[in-house]
């Protein structure tokens, strides 16, 4: 638990390979493991028993995760729907959640979207762990079952987790493998995904994905459970694909306490190292709270914590609380100097590590070529560049008056400063606050289609002068792309974005008669897609 979720990922894997794997000094063990072949006892994590106070106890701050898991798991043989666990990096998820199954005995095939980094290679792992295949020189590492194609590795799958079914259910039965069964509790097989939010960089992430979720209706076998691991949240995963969505689990960050907890287990000198977490642990947990960066610093800095323990004999052990007082403020100022180094290193490593994830979102949008000039995208998503426009057209229609649609869009283009600059007074001052509180308040408002549609109109014609404008500059020629990128079918449009819920459809108005609608895009985002469109947002946009 003091390195995070890496040991237990490191465990999952020898396991499954722990017939290959033995002592250089004993050859003739070695053949005689590698011969033996693979049964349904290596589908189980760990041969000794692990209770549940031991395992609620292994993991501070995740008794409720904990349960949870335990309570959507079932009893033996009960069908269950597929579990989401999400939290940050370190946070304990991977390793809770072997230990569970660990704790149940029952077993499950693993797989890590970090290890496995392409379909295939995820693919044939879990076929590989189904089917007891083993590649080793004894197979001349070959696989189990070769698959490129989804459909082919769903129907490799349901083959592999049939044959393992009936072995289970005939373990069950037989008094012949009744020490089998001693260690492979219940009649299912688990599936474990690890890492699935590396999964959105690759190829074909958006036929895998919801391939993946879709799994227990493709599958159609109640005796099979799938849990999902990810850092990111189910939200981010989310497709209009129709499967069933998971039950997610959330992992929150660790409080001071909890990490207090944590790295206090199995400590040889528990008052001496107490000590100096009480000087170190609150600085560092401001910086960041994953346990593996912490673990790694905490190992070096205990260290040259302790040198000055060297010259002295029993100094918590039975003296004066006066002189243990004074023994602590010596240990900390040999440490003072090491704290600033390494409180840099840790804040580095975590603004590099926020740095990359911000640069992989923005890296997704393509750039692009719209009437001879080139867009880069800021938005971690896909949208045709009329989308993004009727988007930009509904934001300003449920953030603006209407009332002001003909002043924004008149012949100089949007809201001029310079105008009427007036004395505030106290009251007008007030009447401003009051009006952007009833704004808050009340939120986006509601337009009409009509309304919609001749912002849109508006935003266009702004649009091509500030393209044509550019490209005079460039001499380039490029106005037909542009044309054909943007006069689409805008209905069409519309309804795409009503699916995505960027924009959603209100009641209709009783005097109208028509339907209206409403953005639900926050203005962080359409500030967003502006800066990719190259389009002055703020200019058109009023702030009462």
């Amino acid at each position: 638990m003091d390195s995070g979720e890496s040991p237990q990922i490191t465990r999952r894997t020898t396991r499954l390979s722990a017939l290959a794997v033995s002592s250089s000094s004993d050859a003739g063990t070695h053949k005689k493991t590698t011969a033996q072949k693979l049964s349904l006892k290596d589908l189980v994590l760990g041969e000794e028993p692990l209770i549940l106070d031991d395992l609620l106890s292994s993991f501070p701050g995740r008794r409720g995760q904990i349960i949870d898991v335990l309570r959507l798991l079932g009893p033996l043989g009960s069908p269950m729907l597929p579990i989401f666990v999400y939290g940050g990096a370190s946070m304990g998820k991977t390793s809770v959640i072997l230990q569970i199954f660990r704790h149940l005995k029952r077993p499950f095939v693993y797989a890590s979207c970090c290890t496995c980094y392409s379909p295939r290679i995820l693919f044939e792992s879990i076929l590989n762990q189904l089917m007891l295949h083993q590649r080793d020189e004894k197979h001349c590492y070959s696989r189990a079952k070769c698959c490129e194609r989804p459909s082919d590795f769903a129907n490799f799958l349901r083959e592999a987790l049939v044959n393992i079914l009936d072995n289970l259910k005939g373990t069950s039965m037989k008094s012949s493998t009744r020490k089998i069964s001693e260690y492979v509790k219940g009649n299912m097989i688990y599936l474990i995904i690890d890492n699935l939010e590396l999964l959105r960089d690759w190829d074909k992430s958006s036929t895998i994905l919801p391939f993946l979720f879709g799994l227990p209706g493709i599958l159609k076998l109640p005796e099979v459970g799938i849990i999902f691991i990810s850092k990111a949240s189910p939200d981010t995963f989310y497709s209009n694909s129709g499967y069933m969505e998971p039950v997610p689990v959330y992992f929150p960050g660790y409080t001071e306490e909890e990490l207090r907890q944590i790295f206090m287990q199995k400590q040889a000198n528990p008052e001496v190292y107490s000590s100096f977490l009480k000087n170190v642990l609150k600085l560092f947990s401001r910086v960041s709270r994953r346990v593996n960066e912490l673990s790694t610093d905490f190992s070096v800095l205990f260290e040259k914590y302790c040198e000055p323990l060297e010259e002295m004999v029993n100094v918590f052990g039975g003296d004066t609380k006066q002189k243990k007082q004074d023994v602590e403020r010596k240990l900390f100022s040999h440490l003072e100097p090491h704290i600033s180094p390494a409180l840099n290193k840790i804040f580095r490593i975590s603004s590099l590590d926020a740095e990359a994830d911000d640069q992989k979102a923005r890296g997704k949008g393509s750039s692009r070529k719209l009437g001879g000039r080139e867009t880069i995208e800021e938005i971690d998503f896909h949208m045709s560049t009329s989308a993004m426009y009727l988007l930009l057209s509904a934001f300003l229609a449920s953030r603006n008056p209407a009332t002001l649609d003909a002043s924004l869009f008149d012949s100089i283009g949007g809201l001029d400063n310079r105008k009427r600059k007036r004395k505030c007074f106290e009251k007008e001052m007030e009447h401003k606050a009051t009006a952007e509180q009833e704004l808050l308040i009340k939120g986006p408002g509601t337009f009409p289609l009509e309304r919609l549609l001749a912002n849109y109109q508006c935003i266009m014609s702004v649009a091509e002068i500030a393209a044509d404008k550019e490209q005079q500059g460039n001499d380039s020629p490029g106005t037909e792309s542009r044309e054909d990128g943007l006069m689409s079918d805008v209905l069409l449009q519309l309804s795409s974005l009503c699916n995505a819920n960027f924009i959603r459809k209100g009641g209709s108005c009783p005097l109208e008669g028509s339907t209206r609608y409403r953005c639900t895009i926050s203005e962080e985002l359409a500030l967003k897609i502006a800066r990719s469109l190259k389009f002055p947002l703020s200019k058109y946009l009023s702030r009462r």
